[in-house]
Formats: C-alpha cells, structure tokens, sequence
C-alpha cells in the first residue's frame, strides 16, 4: 500500500457552506490518526489536507465566516481527490462567478484525480460537463432544478452517494461525512474507515436521503389541472381512492389523467398517493407512540406486514427503525 499521505483539496469558492469545508477537512485529516489517539497508539495521517480558491483569495461563506485558503486552484499541479462542497448561497449566481475556475475542476479531473461534490456542489460539478452521461445525485430538494439545468445527467435523487468514473456525489447537505468515509475506504480500506467513523461518532450506514425527503418536491409545475388532483389526494389520502374516480371527479379520462399527471410529475397518481401516505406515517412515528397497527388505518393501510415492505422500499429503514431514528422527545 503506498504509504505517502494522499493529497484531499477542497475548492473554496464565496457562499460555500463552511461546514461542509471545514467538517470535511477534519474528517480526512483525522483518519489514521483519531482512532489511533484513542487507543494510545501510534497515529499515521493518511492524507494530508489543503484549501484552494481562485487566486488563492480567502471568501466569505454562507454563514459569514471568511476562509483562508492554503492555495490557488490554479498552482494545483497534482490532487489524489478534489473536493467541491454545499453551494450555501444562491445556486445560479455561484456557477456565474465560477465560471473561470472550470476549466481547473477538469483539468484535475484529466490528470486522474477523483472529483467528489457533495450536495448543491453538484451543480457545479454538472456546469463543467463531465457528469454528462454519468450517474450522480444531489439535494432531494433541488432534484427537479437540477434535472431542468443538466437534462444530460443521469440523476438519482434518492442515493446517498454515487460512483461512477472517478467521479462522487452525496446528497443533501450533511452528506459530506457518508462522501468522506467511502472516499477514505477506497484509499486506505475498509477499516481505517471505520475506525475513523467510530472515532467521530458518525453513522457510516446511510445508503439513500428519502427518508429525509418530501412529496412536496413533486409540486414545482404548471399544471394547474394536476395541481387539483395532487391537492384532492392530499386531503383525503386516508380514504380509499380508485383511479376511475379520481379521473371522474376531476373531468379526465383515466388515459388523460395519467398522461398528465406523469408529465407534470414523473410520478403516477397511486404512486403519489402511496408516497402522502408515507410521508404523513413518518410524521405519525415520528410525533406519536400510535401502535403500528393503528397508524397504518390512519394513513389509509389495513395490510400490515405490505405497508411494511412499501415503508422500507420507500424510506430504506422499517417502521421502527425510523421511530427509533427520528422519534421527537
């Protein structure tokens, strides 16, 4: 195994997230070496960490925080993995400003270096093209914006993480510790890994951000007929509701409701029914002690061990799991 420090640059740019930045840095810096510490035994930094801008100008975050970089993006000769984090700010006028240091993000990216964006940074990864083709994901809440700027990325909102050609995404904004921690596997195994998870007190296990996500997303459309449907499901999705009478009362055809309601919403009308069922049995387990089998009659179920099954699918986690997870005190 090579035994040099492997080099992490995180490019700073202004209305970054600064957490995102400075959480990271620490991640990586710590690896080989927390663990280590703890158990009183000699620490090996497994990678040796430094801040880029352009022109190596400090910038003022989105919490108001100035950062002083170690470097200028464009004095990087050589990065074993280029880390973009969370845009805090506005998404458009960042990738405006960026515009300049692109060319830098691919030319890494050429020299071989691994390019990981966590979160909104993906946007800026997408602006220099080279996720065209690629899978990635990004903020669940700012799926559907990146789908309308980037049409050419194969985006899948409901990953945590992905991988494909040396190039990462994570999700939503602290998602940056899932990104760190398969990045820091992939360079020095498995178990500095997870000794380095343990020793900072990170769940390492997130495999999707659904559980964190809302149907609300599926709302950002034009459509003022589907909107009728989508606001009539959201009333009454604890009633029984078939297909033929959803299309009756709103004036369609099934065929028309269905072509509609795709278009506006890349979804089917069930399928967003079962999605508000969901949605409102994550507020149900996590704001009351409601017995299972009483919840899932509120949320329009009968069926048990199926809405179980449709749960996890949804949300990667059972029933309790999530109460156990999310439950308010």
């Amino acid at each position: 195994m090579n035994e040099r420090p492997f080099t992490v640059t995180v490019f700073g740019f202004e209305q970054a997230l600064a957490s995102a930045i400075t959480g990271a840095l620490d991640v990586f810096a710590f690896a080989g070496v927390s663990w280590q510490r703890i158990h009183s035994l000699p620490t090996v930094p497994k990678f040796k960490v430094q801040l880029a801008s352009a022109h190596g100008q400090p910038f003022l975050c989105s919490n108001q925080v100035t950062l002083t970089p170690h470097i200028a993006i464009e004095d990087v000769s050589h990065t074993d993995i280029l880390l973009i984090p969370t845009i805090g700010g506005n998404i458009d006028d960042v990738l405006a400003d960026a515009q300049p240091q692109l060319v830098h993000i691919k030319r890494l990216h050429k020299m071989g270096a691994d390019i990981a964006a966590n979160c909104t940074g993906t946007f800026l990864l997408a602006e220099t093209g080279i996720l065209n083709g690629k899978v990635a994901t990004t903020h669940w809440g700012y799926a559907e914006k990146f789908t309308e700027q980037f049409p050419h990325v194969l985006l899948h909102p409901e990953k945590m993480v992905t991988e494909q050609d040396a190039l990462y995404c994570a999700g939503g904004g602290m998602a940056w510790i899932d990104l760190s921690i398969l990045l820091i596997e992939r360079y020095c195994g498995h178990q500095i890994a997870s000794d380095t998870a343990k020793s900072h007190v990170l769940d390492s296990s997130r495999t999707n951000q659904t559980a964190y996500a809302s149907s609300r997303q599926r709302r950002f459309h034009t459509d003022k007929d589907i909107i009728s449907v989508q606001s009539f499901l959201e009333e009454n999705f604890e009633k029984k509701i078939l297909l033929a009478d959803l299309a009756h009362r709103h004036n369609m055809t099934e065929r028309t409701l269905m072509r509609k309601f795709k278009s506006a919403c890349d979804t089917t009308p069930l399928q967003y029914l079962q999605s508000l069922r969901i949605e409102h049995a994550r507020k149900l387990l996590e704001t009351t002690a409601l017995p299972l089998e009483n919840l899932i009659n509120k949320v329009g179920y009968e069926d048990t061990s199926s809405f179980t099954r449709l749960f996890k699918k949804t949300t990667g986690l059972s029933p309790s799991q999530y109460r156990i997870k999310f439950k308010r005190h």
